[in-house]
């Protein structure tokens, strides 16, 4: 989950299952768009799709996905190093109630692998 006119380094590609140009700020988003265009239960997807109506400012959902049998699911990509930071939980539960209230009830998070000891 990122501002509406997050200004970082971006990385756009074309995907056969999203309709627009896909772009991904971090690797994280990198490798789950990878992920979404394989999945066979995948039929489409959408990057950054923006949360709109909320009272805290302007944010975008990392992904949303319609799965083969028409559910939809969200998922928010965030750095295991910021799962412990306040303003990162607030926004990921404002992203949760978000969807929630819009019927989609397939929300989580995508983080990546813990470094191998």
């Amino acid at each position: 989950m990122r501002k509406k006119n997050y200004k970082g380094r971006c990385e756009k590609r074309v995907f056969g299952k999203c309709s627009d140009v896909c772009r991904t700020y971090d690797p994280i988003q990198y490798a789950f768009a990878d992920e979404l265009q394989n999945r066979p239960d995948i039929v489409e997807f959408y990057c950054n799709v923006p949360l709109e109506g909320l009272e805290k400012g302007e944010y975008m959902t990392d992904f949303l996905a319609v799965k083969t049998d028409g559910e939809r699911m969200v998922r928010e990509c965030v750095q295991r190093k910021h799962l412990t930071k306040p303003m990162t939980l607030k926004l990921l539960d404002m992203s949760k109630e978000y969807w929630n209230r819009r019927g989609i009830h397939d929300w989580g998070l995508v983080i990546e692998r813990e470094a191998k000891k």
